[in-house]
């Protein structure tokens, strides 16, 4: 009976919990996912964008960062910020308008939902009556204009949403002030377009579909003007001293039209096709912008011929006889110019062009020649395709951390020298207390990889490096575009600069790095190897390659999948950054699966589906190969194209398991009489048992077939200095963990330093280990004396970390899918064990190493194991007692995309895929807590324009937070923006949910930490 009791309550220890371990999901790094909805604010110098998904984000200087998410789900169609103030409205599809704040509180702002408002009509009134198609709000900031879809302009009136039915100005009413001739001569059908008077705020401009141009007086309730074109009307442009108009077209046409008291109907002054005379598709918008040299710019989206451009996406920009069509690979959502922000000035004079594409945000130069693209400081998309890996490496020295950083300048020496032009807002957010990159790497025809920089806000792109160089299949130079070269137009017809590469081609699916004075990293490519070295010049160098057979020592084997690519021959420019210099190949070409990164003893490990091996990239050789293939594993040798098969056969043994259990409890529980049912139920209920919390029963863990498919497929490997032979004396060795549950350990020879291009490293089998329940190993640890994790050697170099305890004796951590078990070294024998999936009834997906300081002690801190399963749980384990601490849902788990791309960091903190192109952040500590905090005043008003790199740059004001926080301060949760990367097949989901029965992963919606609470990078909460 003893043995199902839980320890008693320790309210010391839980209070240490609660100093410990918090939860939050803190900020989005990346792009927006389906953006649809474009704003700025020319006062406050903030952007906004909406998604589809009812959430809206506001940016301003790198550090100042808004979300809100709408109650209703629904996709943003409209943003508009008020002028002067902070406030914006945002219009949906379902026709609801909603007033957004950003009020201080505690000194930051925050984004806070005011009102909400649904345009109604007269009861039986069709709904197109007042479907809005057009949102103005007026100079007063008192009054909003809607467009409608027949044709009625309606007043709203701010901030209270309240519908002044007198001020309706109805398309009857119009029709009545025309005069005669042009009464019967259009439709009005829906409104398209509404303009205030740049100078006269009594007058607006409203423009119908079928043509029909006004200028409507507010006070006096008449036409002033009208306009009548004989083409669809698009949208229309307002001159900022109000003289001119410019209307678009659906032909493609774009018409200027004199607005003068001498005639209240004039003819266009010019009308112009400009990729005629061959049909075009409609110009969508315009912009005709003065300057003081003279001659305007012409901005429009749209326009280009239909039968060669018609399903390109451009934005053309003309000015002083030079004409540039921009094509984006994705659909454009909106652009605005940024101009001079007084009212009262007499020119526009545009410096930037923002665009907003469905998968990226660009922002062009329009005072230097060329008009270059200005480099994002956020906003950055994540991908250029699938993100197939990431990596998170901590605490970068400082010298290594500016070679870097001076290599991604290099790179990026095409984009613009002008200083970042959305600069509103202040960041209150301390400078981080380290330097840590975020790697990731994606499906690509140049297999790029890029390294982000930044532990806190925001994260900006580094440096990247290219991997196709190496092979020949993949390097074509008609092929491989990018943007760095940016062709400019001619002035014959149309010209295309593209912003996105072309149709991936090639996976990059693996990472590891490790700190070293020579920043040596390694990425996988499929079936190869790619050893890269941190060069500060661009060099032209042949890359070694050396081929590893996996499959040396067996017989009877025989490949069936696709051959390996040859590699290129000769020397190979590369840019500056990361260079390789080694390729290695595993034969057979099967996908590498894991990949471990030694810097200090210059070794690389890899394994695939077929085995593993060590590869000394200093002296470019190979050290040696295991083959971990299982007599029954016959899928491996098939290739890529064997899921289903293999599916299918995972499908049916699982289902044998389930009858097996369901048949081996019928056995163990046999039925009795209702008799002796009723006396275990009194017995129960005694009073001495009632009192008593019981532990849960464990279930039985089935034990995994030998003959399972891909046993063989390596999953983890590990470096480690610990006692493997003897306990007298530590060494190097190496670690691999296999689908079927056996652990390789191999104790290393590594000559000195001083002799180490003359010896070979030496290898030698020391132990294999076989779990008995053969469930997958994800994670292999060593802890020393002291039961820390060992650390990393060049963390001690730099007193980033303490020395290991190598007196005491040493013990290894073997992390399965399904529990924990600790050995003792160097016998191995079997100390502790958790049973995560007989108690949970979930598997481990990733497990990590996190260092958890307390926010009220500097300097206390204990070492965990941060644990993801399939459900989408995160747990946090305790080292080296193996005891559960806490527990928090952080990813639905119907989101397989986020749960494979988790990573964690060493302090407590973790990102994970919410889409496409961008990472959650969260925390799980209470100390390590990165989250936007900044400041927007409404009464700043900037003037300023950038500049083009001759001043010193503008540095946002910083305050360091090294306060502290009461322990009633509790973060006010917020809404959640989740959204999974569901798979197409619907079929494995159902077949996935009826295996792991229909426990619930608790409330996806989890707590946010509000924008606006306190950081915390080091300090004290």
């Amino acid at each position: 009976m003893r043995r199902f009791l839980r320890p008693g309550h320790d309210p010391v220890r839980e209070r240490l919990k609660r100093d410990l371990f918090q939860f939050n999901k803190t900020v989005e790094h990346g792009f927006p996912h389906q953006p649809s909805a474009l704003g700025y604010s020319p006062s406050l110098r903030i952007l906004a964008i909406g998604t589809r998904s009812g959430a809206i984000k506001l940016y301003g200087a790198p550090g100042v960062e808004f979300m809100g998410l709408h109650q209703e789900n629904n996709a943003v169609t409209q943003i508009h910020l008020l002028p002067g103030q902070c406030q914006l409205v945002t219009l949906l599809d379902d026709n609801s308008l909603h007033l957004w704040s950003l009020k201080v509180k505690g000194g930051a702002s925050e984004l806070q939902e005011d009102e909400s408002f649904t345009l109604r009509g007269p009861p039986g009134a069709a709904p197109s009556a007042t479907q809005i198609t057009v949102v103005l709000p007026h100079s007063s900031c008192e009054l909003l204009y809607l467009g409608t879809e027949s044709g009625n302009v309606f007043v709203v009136q701010l901030p209270a949403f309240r519908a002044l039915e007198d001020r309706t100005i109805s398309s009857d009413a119009v029709l009545q002030r025309l005069p005669e001739e042009a009464r019967h001569r259009r439709v009005f059908e829906m409104v398209e377009a509404l303009q205030e008077h740049p100078r006269d705020p009594n007058q607006i401009l409203i423009g119908y579909s079928r043509g029909l141009v006004v200028i409507w007086d507010l006070q006096g309730s008449r036409v002033l003007y009208h306009f009548l074109s004989s083409q669809q009307l698009e949208n229309i442009w307002w001159q900022r001293d109000g003289r001119l108009l410019v209307s678009c077209h659906s032909d493609g046409s774009y018409c200027q039209w004199p607005v003068s008291s001498e005639a209240q109907q004039p003819e266009p002054l010019r009308s112009l096709v400009p990729y005629g005379p061959f049909p075009c598709k409609a110009i969508t918008r315009i912009l005709w912008l003065t300057t003081r040299q003279g001659l305007p710019f012409t901005i429009f989206q749209g326009g280009m011929p239909r039968a060669s451009y018609g399903d390109r996406h451009c934005i053309s920009v003309i000015h002083d006889g030079q004409q540039t069509a921009f094509d984006f690979t994705s659909r454009v959502i909106g652009f605005t110019v940024l101009t001079e922000a007084d009212p009262a000035a007499t020119f526009d004079d545009p410096y930037a062009l923002v665009v907003l594409a469905e998968e990226e945000l660009v922002v062009i130069d329009l005072q230097t020649a060329g008009w270059p693209p200005v480099q994002l400081p956020y906003l950055a998309s994540l991908h250029c395709s699938a993100i197939t890996c990431s990596h998170h490496v901590s605490n970068i020295p400082l010298k290594l951390w500016e070679r870097i950083i001076a290599a991604g300048s290099r790179q990026n020496a095409h984009f613009s020298t002008m200083e970042w032009p959305i600069d509103g807002g202040t960041s209150l957010t301390p400078a981080p207390p380290q330097r840590d990159l975020l790697l990731t790497g994606w499906v690509l025809p140049t297999g790029t990889r890029t390294a982000r920089c930044g532990s806190g806000m925001p994260r900006v792109s580094a440096c990247g490096c290219s991997t196709n160089s190496a092979l020949c299949a993949c390097s074509s130079p008609t092929r491989t575009p990018t943007r760095t070269s940016v062709p400019r137009a001619r002035t014959s017809g149309p010209h295309s600069a593209r912003w996105a590469p072309l149709t991936p081609t090639v996976m990059t699916p693996g990472w590891a790095s490790r700190r070293s004075s020579s920043a040596s990293t390694a990425a996988t490519w499929l079936w190869q190897v790619l050893v890269l070295e941190l060069n500060d010049e661009a060099a032209e160098q042949a890359v070694e390659q050396v081929e590893a057979d996996l499959l040396q020592d067996q017989e009877g084997y025989r490949w069936k999948g696709h051959e390996r690519l040859a590699a290129r021959s000769g020397p190979v420019r590369f840019e500056p950054g990361f260079q390789p210099f080694v390729l290695v190949q595993c034969q057979p070409p099967a996908v590498v699966t894991s990949l471990a990164l030694h810097s200090e003893w210059r070794l690389v490990a890899f394994g695939t589906s077929h085995g593993f091996g060590l590869f000394d990239h200093q002296q470019r050789r190979q050290v040696f190969v295991k083959c971990t293939l299982h007599p029954s594993d016959q899928l491996a040798l098939e290739g890529p194209l064997s899921r289903v098969k293999s599916l299918k056969k995972s499908l049916r043994q699982s289902f044998r398991r389930m009858r097996r259990s369901r048949v081996s409890s019928r056995k163990r529980h046999p039925a009795g009489p209702p008799g002796e049912a009723q006396e275990g139920s009194a017995k129960a209920e005694r009073p001495g048992l009632q009192n008593m919390e019981l532990a849960p029963v464990q279930r039985k863990i089935e034990a995994r077939s030998a003959e399972d498919s891909f046993t063989g497929f390596v999953r983890t490997l590990y470096f480690a200095d610990t006692y493997l032979k003897d306990s007298s004396r530590h060494c190097p060795s190496l670690w691999a963990g296999t689908n079927g549950g056996t652990i390789y350990a191999f104790s290393l020879r590594v000559p000195p330093a001083e002799r180490r291009m003359d010896e070979p490293v030496r290898a030698e089998q020391a132990k294999e280990i076989q779990l008995m329940h053969r469930a997958p190993v994800v994670g292999i640890l060593v802890l020393d004396g002291h039961s820390v994790p060992l650390p990393e050697p060049l963390e001690v170099a730099h007193d980033l970390s303490k020395s290991p305890d190598m007196q005491g004796s040493h013990q290894l951590l073997v992390v399965s899918e399904e529990q924990f078990k600790v050995f003792t070294l160097p016998k191995v024998s079997a100390k502790l064990k958790l049973k995560l999936t007989a108690l949970e009834g979930s598997r481990v997906r990733r497990v990590s190493v996190a260092h958890f300081g307390s926010r009220r002690a500097e300097d206390y801190g204990e070492h965990h194991l941060a644990v993801l399963t399939n459900l989408g749980d995160i747990q946090v384990v305790s080292l080296p007692l193996l005891k559960p601490q806490v527990r928090y849902s952080c990813i639905r788990r119907e989101d397989v995309s986020g749960i494979a791309s988790c990573v964690f960091t060493k302090y407590g903190q973790g990102f994970y895929l919410i889409s496409p192109s961008e990472f959650e952040r969260f925390s799980l500590s209470t100390k390590w807590l990165v989250e936007p905090r900044c400041l927007v005043d409404s009464a700043e008003t900037k003037n300023h324009r950038p500049g083009n790199g001759a001043g010193p740059k503008k540095a946002p004001s910083r305050a360091r937070n090294s306060g502290t926080q009461s322990d009633g301060e509790e973060k006010q949760p917020g809404l959640v923006m989740e959204r999974a990367l569901l798979s197409d097949e619907r079929v494995l989901k159902e077949i996935q949910s009826t295996l792991e029965g229909d426990r619930g992963s608790g409330n996806w919606r989890s707590h946010r930490a509000a924008v606006g609470c306190s950081l915390s990078n080091g300090g004290a909460e």
